[in-house]
């Protein structure tokens, strides 16, 4: 079977629909959670980065030690798909900047993309990206115009959370408790249902462009 790394940050954050993807195309998940000090080795494999409640350019000692690790990964020419932190941490070591929003973006949002589709998906940043030299824009929204880009065809950052399924919330609202901005005690199956179809999508072609 294919393997692919994926590196998560925090206990409550785990890969939720991504998990479902994999599953459906035959492909193990090989988890590492950078927060107790796991990573890969720097090389050229593809690797999906997880968000996180930490600040990209400041943070704990481990993500210093991540974002040595993304840096030297990208030079051997490593594929990246990347959400929210994960994403702010591809484009640092791309050459972009992160900054801190007026206001937080949380909870279900409309997506806008490139191509005319418009989505509903979940939020939940205070730090907004702007774009590295090169980046192509593919996704804003109303608060936050760099939902999504890419630079070349493998490396991809996400702003929102496709990977938030209705047990993801759970989790996270049961962790950050009244902390947590998601909904709560809602029907939003049909919700997710649509983003995971997209998800889905999106992550066979850059698994397809990744493998190539």
């Amino acid at each position: 079977m294919p393997e692919l790394n994926l590196i998560q940050h925090h206990p409550a954050e785990g890969p939720g629909a991504i998990a479902e993807w994999a599953r459906l195309r035959g492909i193990t998940l090989n988890v590492f959670r950078a927060d107790l000090g796991q990573l890969p080795p720097v090389g050229t494999a593809p690797v999906i980065l997880l968000g996180g409640p930490y600040e990209s350019n400041a943070g704990p000692a481990w993500l210093d030690a991540e974002r040595q690790w993304l840096a030297a990964s990208l030079d051997q020419g490593a594929a990246v798909f990347a959400i929210c932190l994960g994403a702010q941490l591809l484009a640092l070591s791309l050459g972009g900047t992160v900054r801190r929003m007026a206001d937080p973006e949380t909870g279900w949002t409309t997506v806008n993309f490139a191509n005319g589709q418009a989505l509903q998906v979940l939020e939940w940043h205070e730090d907004a990206i702007d774009l590295p030299p090169g980046a192509q824009l593919l996704a804003s929204s109303a608060a936050c115009e760099q939902q999504m880009y890419r630079v070349g065809p493998t490396r991809v950052g996400l702003q929102f959370h496709p990977e938030w399924n209705g047990e993801s919330v759970r989790l996270l609202n049961a962790h950050f408790a009244e902390e947590s901005p998601l909904p709560r005690g809602q029907d939003d199956s049909a919700e997710h249902a649509a983003v995971f179809k997209w998800l889905q999508g999106t992550l066979d072609q850059w698994w397809a462009d990744a493998s190539n």
